[in-house]
């Protein structure tokens, strides 16, 4: 039986607890674990397969742990090369730490001390990892990073949302760092580095220099790349959600013509006179983790702007079967570097499960006003019917003119000859 000082610290505890308690999730909050019902589809999209970054996937997998010594060297390297003291970056750590950890979804099970380590190391290869990118400053012994296929995948591990150290942390780091290195070189900026080590993803060549530009982490970056446009050139939302689309084939089947649009941004779609333009979609094997991570940090971060997710619908609508992703090859407006077509089915119909919208792209939205006009007219039909099966081609076409022809003068003969034998009054 519970006796009367028992109870009371008890009491004691529980108001403790309630007291200390905070808010799980607060503005401050960018980084975050990936839903269950997003992941559970493809856990392997949103786990790093060589080096983890910040503490969510820190010695919870076995694959990663050949390359914390590869950290350690780097981080080492990069604190000689600017001549930075380590006593400093750990000072402005353990201040910021209640603050870094707001910057997570969930308890970070770790101490200061370790904590502590683990944004050292991790942000010192990275610096050192852009240093020598930028600068191409390669040695014997970056033989494992320099493998091709190890430094593709620690690109992509770098952009996973879970796999994430806050930007501005990395930013004030650097900046800690000294102002100039051997040969009296001026040190960029981290966010130069930053563009300069993922340029490849940003096709539409925003600049690192544009005060517009504002991301939270590396996940961030690579939404921003695709968005393109800053917020305030960015197309309205609207409440109205998109209930169905035609696929690809029906639509073309139905007269629509795909054509590739000239653009930048790949989120850019246009539908006028039966032409739906697009950019041009390459598929390959890093696609899907990186559209799943996009998407996830919408769902997550961005739910009231969630241009990826849209996106990703609207194809979620399009192709539904193989014979879509064959249309939309065959009209040049997507490039399937997977080599298997149900494997881009089986992408895009994935990637919209389980997503919640509350709003969307009013452009998105009228696109598909416009294709479900053009899909139900039954003019449209008719005359794509008569195209496919009649005029298919040059001889095809010339045959068909001349039995309409020989139809017209055989009804032309056929009435003159009622007309002969009819009396005359």
């Amino acid at each position: 039986m519970t006796n009367h000082r028992d109870h009371k610290n008890f009491v004691i505890d529980i108001r403790k607890k309630l007291e200390e308690a905070g808010p799980p999730i607060t503005k401050e909050c960018s980084i975050y674990r990936v839903p269950f019902d997003i992941r559970k589809h493809n856990e392997d999209a949103y786990t790093p397969k060589i080096v983890s970054i910040g503490p969510l996937h820190h010695n919870n997998h076995h694959r990663l742990q050949n390359m914390e010594r590869h950290k350690l060297v780097y981080c080492n390297a990069f604190l000689e090369r600017t001549q930075t003291s380590l006593d400093t970056w750990i000072r402005y750590i353990e201040e910021i730490e209640p603050d870094f950890r707001r910057c997570y979804s969930e308890t970070l099970g770790f101490s200061k001390e370790e904590l502590v380590n683990i944004i050292v190391v991790d942000s010192g290869f990275i610096f050192e990892l852009f240093w020598k990118d930028r600068y191409n400053e390669w040695s014997g012994n970056d033989t494992f990073l320099l493998i091709p296929l190890i430094r593709d995948t620690i690109a992509v591990d770098l952009l996973l949302f879970e796999n994430q150290i806050p930007f501005h942390v990395l930013t004030h780091l650097f900046n800690l760092s000294l102002t100039s290195v051997a040969g009296n070189n001026a040190i960029p900026s981290f966010i130069e580095l930053t563009f300069l080590y993922f340029e490849f993803y940003n096709t539409p060549e925003l600049k690192f220099d544009d005060n517009n530009i504002s991301i939270s982490h590396f996940t961030d970056l690579i939404r921003t790349f695709h968005l393109q446009h800053p917020p305030e050139r960015r197309p309205p939302r609207t409440t109205k959600l998109l209930k169905h689309v035609p696929t690809a084939n029906e639509l073309s089947e139905a007269g629509v013509h795909f054509k590739v649009l000239d653009s930048v941004c790949l989120l850019d779609l246009k539908f006028s006179g039966g032409v739906l333009r697009m950019p041009q979609l390459k598929v390959e094997d890093r696609t899907e983790v990186l559209f799943r991570n996009m998407v996830a940090l919408e769902q997550c971060h961005y739910p009231h702007e969630s241009y990826i997710t849209d996106y990703v619908s609207l194809l979620d609508f399009l192709i539904n079967t193989s014979r879509d992703v064959d249309t939309l090859v065959q009209q040049e407006v997507l490039v399937n570097w997977t080599g298997d077509t149900d494997s881009v089915v089986n992408l895009f119909n994935s990637l919209g499960k389980n997503i919640t919208q509350s709003n969307m792209n009013l452009n998105y939205w009228s696109v598909s006003h416009g294709l479900n006009g053009f899909y139900h007219n039954i003019f449209n039909k008719l005359k794509s019917t008569l195209r496919r099966d009649y005029c298919d081609s040059p001889w095809q076409t010339a045959a068909t003119i001349a039995a309409i022809v020989l139809l017209v003068l055989s009804v032309i003969q056929t009435v003159c000859s009622i007309m002969s034998v009819i009396p005359q009054e």
